[in-house]
């Protein structure tokens, strides 16, 4: 196709218009697995209390503890420049979700001494508000799955996220004229992924290290793929060990994912050296995904490097995040 012909805009007008025609029926076949996103009437008042406060010169850094749903409580990293507020500016905001690490949260706002993972210190450094909520079952954050209704600890983790949403847009310093941004590496990448396939809030996601296709993981090897690991485990999606062995027949996979969340901006970076996610194959499911984005709004990277998130791919997103927040 040659740019500029008229045809060039018919067809990606007619692409765009495929991927919101078909984002219900994918949002469906997310949910046969991960249980149903929760109804509006759990949308209840948030009840903000703050706590610990920490003075990081010219960041403020504050535990923010916040209803997600009735009979759950979520406490996040609250991370914004000092400045924040100031003379009525408003800032671009960025839910900031960690990977699987002993610190959770505690990770990206520089309390889990990894280096590579503080990119809610970063962003916020960069003039960012940044919100980071725990992941269900780790660290200290133990919701009662069960007891919530939820069959997944992936959807308990999409809804808690959707209200750490809702509580950015109540600050008085945040923009939100462009939507929000979510960022995260490993369970992180693919947690920011799923949220943004449900809330169409989220206009701009970066994912590291954070998913292939399913029949990829580990090779298609069975082992992990038994009851209780991997992405069957209680915090991820346990409906998905009855598809061990039949792999193909998973009622979704991430070009899915990518396509509910089109025509909304993605940046994947998928390291050669990744021995979690294997990045052929995510290079596959980003070329099948990448018609059902405009120019530029999906973005993908193959640094070489293991299954890390390292400084000059970080700078990459950071300046990806503000070219559309901002």
């Amino acid at each position: 196709m040659i740019p500029g012909w008229p045809w060039t805009g018919l067809l990606l007008a007619a692409s765009l218009a495929a991927a919101a025609e078909e984002r219900p029926a994918r949002l469906a076949r997310l949910e046969q697995v991960m249980g149903p996103f929760p109804p509006v009437s759990r949308r209840v008042p948030l009840e903000p209390e703050y706590g610990r406060a920490d003075d990081l010169d010219d960041l403020v850094r504050r535990e923010v503890t916040f209803t997600s749903e009735p009979g759950s409580r979520v406490t996040a990293w609250l991370v914004h420049p000092r400045e924040a507020g100031r003379d009525g500016r408003r800032l671009a905001a960025v839910l900031c979700l960690h990977q699987t690490h002993a610190a959770g949260r505690n990770v990206v706002v520089g309390l889990g001494d990894s280096p590579d993972d503080e990119y809610a210190l970063e962003l916020a450094r960069r003039g960012f508000v940044c919100l980071a909520p725990p992941y269900p079952l780790l660290a200290d954050y133990a919701p009662d799955l069960g007891a919530l209704g939820y069959v997944s600890g992936t959807m308990k983790a999409i809804w808690d996220n959707s209200r750490a949403l809702d509580l950015l847009a109540s600050l008085p310093f945040v923009a939100t004229n462009r939507g929000f941004g979510a960022i995260g590496h490993s369970l992180g990448g693919h947690n920011g992924l799923f949220t943004a396939a449900f809330d169409p809030r989220l206009t701009a996601v970066v994912t590291s290290c954070g998913f292939d296709s399913f029949r990829d993981y580990y090779d298609a090897d069975p082992a992990v793929w038994e009851t209780g690991r991997g992405w069957t485990s209680t915090r991820y999606m346990p409906r998905l060990a009855a598809f061990r062995g039949r792999l193909d027949q998973i009622p979704f996979d991430f070009t899915d994912v990518l396509g509910a969340i089109a025509p909304r901006a993605v940046f994947v970076s998928a390291p050669v050296g990744d021995t979690n996610f294997r990045w052929r194959s995510v290079a596959r499911i980003t070329a099948d995904a990448a018609p059902r984005f405009p120019a530029g709004a999906l973005v993908v990277g193959h640094p070489d490097a293991g299954h890390r998130f390292p400084p000059e791919t970080r700078a990459r997103a950071y300046a990806f995040l503000a070219a559309r927040l901002r």
